[in-house]
C-alpha cells in the first residue's frame, strides 16, 4: 500500500485520503488481516479516528480526524448534513427526473446483515440529491450530493427510484432493488417487441467491473481554522475509461442514425 501517495492533505487535526477502489477504510469483520487504511494511518500517526467510511469497490476522498476534538466536531457536521460532498456515479437506464430529491428513511434490512432498506415509516431521515450530467444508451451519469450520511445511502436511494449502480452486487439484483423501493413505487414499463418465438433480449454489460461509485469532492468549516476547506479527488482512470467508451457509443449510435 502506497499510503504517502493516498494522502492529498493533513494538519494537526484531519487527513484527507484518495482511497483507491479495492482497499477497506476499516478492519475486515472476518479477516482483520487485510489491508485497510485505518491500520494503516495508526501505524503512520499512532491513533485517527474514523469520520465517516466508503465501501470497499468506492473509491475516493475519506477523512480521517487526528484527535478527539476534530473527530467530535466533524462527525456532528457530519451529521447535521454541513459537510459537503460530491459523488459521481454511473446507473443504469434514462431518469425522467433530471434532477431531484430522494428522501427516504433509511433503517438495515433485518433479513440480511449488513444491507440497508427504505423505512419509511421507522427508518432513520436520508436526502440525497442528484442531477443527471450525461446521457448514454442504457447507462446515465450522475452528480450526487448525499444531505446526510447512512450506510450504503446512495447505492440504496438510486435503487429505490428504479436506477441502481451498474454493477452493484447488492443492490442491482431483483430481490434486493425489490426490498429498496419504496412503497407504491412501480417502475416504468419498457416495451420489448418480440420477433418470433426465439426472440432473445440483448444483454446490457455494465460498462465496469466495480462499482461505479467515486467521492470526488469534500468540503466543510475547518472548526479551529474558521474557515471552508474544499478537497477534490478526480476520477479514477478505469471509471474515466468507462465513460469515454460509452460516450462513443453514444456518439456512432447517433452517427448511425443520421445515415439511415
Amino acid at each position: 500500500m502506497e499510503l504517502d501517495a493516498m494522502i492529498i492533505y493533513e494538519d494537526d487535526d484531519f487527513i484527507a485520503v484518495d482511497k483507491p477502489s479495492g482497499l477497506l477504510v476499516i478492519p475486515d469483520r472476518f479477516d482483520k488481516t487485510k489491508e485497510n487504511l485505518y491500520d494503516a494511518l495508526n501505524a503512520k500517526y499512532g491513533k485517527v479516528f474514523v469520520v465517516h467510511r466508503l465501501d470497499r469497490d468506492t473509491s475516493g476522498l475519506v477523512i480521517f480526524a487526528k484527535n478527539p476534538e476534530a473527530h467530535r466536531d466533524l462527525s456532528m457536521k457530519w451529521e447535521a448534513g454541513d459537510v459537503e460532498k460530491t459523488y459521481f456515479a454511473l446507473v443504469k437506464g434514462s431518469l425522467r427526473e433530471k434532477t431531484g430529491t430522494i428522501n427516504l428513511g433509511l433503517a438495515p434490512l433485518k433479513k440480511k446483515k449488513g444491507l440497508m432498506t427504505i423505512d419509511v415509516r421507522n427508518g432513520k431521515r436520508s436526502v440525497t440529491n442528484y442531477k443527471v450530467i450525461e446521457e448514454f444508451k442504457d447507462f446515465s451519469l450522475l452528480e450526487v450530493k448525499p444531505k446526510t450520511g447512512r450506510t450504503h445511502q446512495i447505492r440504496v436511494h438510486l435503487a429505490a427510484i428504479g436506477h441502481p449502480l451498474d454493477p452493484d452486487p447488492l443492490y442491482n439484483r431483483k430481490e434486493a432493488i425489490g426490498k429498496a423501493r419504496r412503497p407504491g413505487y412501480t417502475p416504468k414499463k419498457e416495451k420489448i417487441l418480440k420477433k418470433g418465438k426465439n426472440y432473445i433480449a440483448p444483454v446490457v454489460i455494465p460498462p465496469m467491473a466495480r462499482l461505479p461509485l467515486h467521492a470526488a469532492k469534500i468540503s466543510f468549516i475547518h472548526f479551529r481554522k474558521n474557515k471552508t476547506v474544499e478537497f477534490e479527488s478526480k476520477i479514477p482512470a478505469d471509471m474515466k475509461n468507462a465513460i469515454d467508451i460509452l460516450s462513443l457509443q453514444k456518439l456512432f449510435n447517433g452517427r448511425e442514425k443520421k445515415l439511415k
